[in-house]
């Protein structure tokens, strides 16, 4: 099937939005997630929890579906606030 968005594979991470895990205080002391990260071709690849079989299991919003391939992934708002100045306004 095509889509007329495709996530390219070969793209390359090439910069954090925002501040790490570690600064943020969201690891637990452990290096991993939750991150946010611009790609070579523009795209944004996040780094969260996978929690789609539990929203799926409690009933997905009108107009909100998960596709074959996709994840329903969390991260804490104070990830997405701190890469906030890093995004482009348009």
């Amino acid at each position: 099937m095509s889509y007329p968005w495709e996530a390219d594979p070969d793209a390359a991470l090439t910069r954090r939005l925002g501040k790490s895990p570690a600064e943020l205080g969201t690891t637990g002391g452990r290096d991993g997630c939750p991150d946010i990260w611009e790609l070579d071709n523009g795209d944004i690849a996040v780094v969260g929890r996978d929690l789609t079989e539990a929203y799926q299991a409690g009933g997905l919003p009108q107009g909100l579906a998960v596709g074959a391939g996709e994840r329903l992934v969390v991260i804490p708002r104070i990830t997405l606030l701190a890469a906030k100045a890093d995004l482009p306004d348009a």
